[in-house]
């Protein structure tokens, strides 16, 4: 019986869409390219979901791959991203229905940083969620066992009753690794509603 539900974030709960948080302050086209390829090059990104890599160093390393007239803007960009990303159209309404009708336990299982980590507080989707665990804090990502054993460890979730829903199939194979059913999710809610409806009936 699934009494547990764990998201993912990215492309999940919400659309993480570079272009779209560059053009929020940006309308150069060419200056909309730089800095989308440079301020999010997985370079930077995948030592700041391992927790590897600070803000400051960050930057320092973004701002030397852009013209100095780009600096403001860069760090709008940066310190800014985390209000620049809205909600995938009916997951927020997904996850109260899941807590009123099944009463279902919902978490976080994110690849994400000490910034979001520190900010997530203000992020409305997650305050409808029973825990949240994050990459960078704990140094541990997807999808690595580890961090499917952190989750499960420290929220006293039986794997065996617990489903997982993220976009990225290494992550699915990750958590049914370690024993915790997995959903790719695609972007519709409606389809993800009907199988969790499925699921949780059973």
């Amino acid at each position: 019986m699934i009494k547990n539900v764990i998201f993912d974030f990215g492309q999940v709960l919400v659309h993480f869409e570079p272009s779209y948080m560059v053009g929020v302050y940006v309308e150069n086209e060419e200056d909309k390219a730089l800095l989308e390829k440079v301020v999010f090059d997985r370079i930077y990104w995948d030592k700041l979901d391992k927790g590897t890599i600070s803000d400051e160093e960050t930057m320092s390393l973004i701002k030397e791959r852009l013209p100095q007239r780009l600096w403001d803007v860069a760090d709008k960009i940066y310190y800014n991203w985390i209000y620049n990303i809205p909600e995938i159209d009916g997951m927020s309404d997904l996850l109260s229905y899941l807590k009123s009708k099944y009463g279902v336990r919902l978490f976080l299982l994110s690849n994400i940083s000490k910034y979001f980590a520190e900010h997530s507080g203000e992020i409305e989707i997650l305050r409808k969620l029973d825990g949240l665990v994050m990459s960078a804090p704990i140094g541990i990502v997807k999808p690595s066992y580890e961090i499917f054993d952190h989750l499960c460890k420290k929220h006293n979730i039986n794997p065996y009753e617990a489903v997982f829903v993220d976009d990225r199939c290494d992550n699915i194979e990750g958590a049914e690794a370690y024993g915790i059913k997995g959903y790719v999710f695609d972007g519709d809610s409606e389809k993800l509603k009907k199988y969790l409806d499925k699921l949780l009936s059973e």
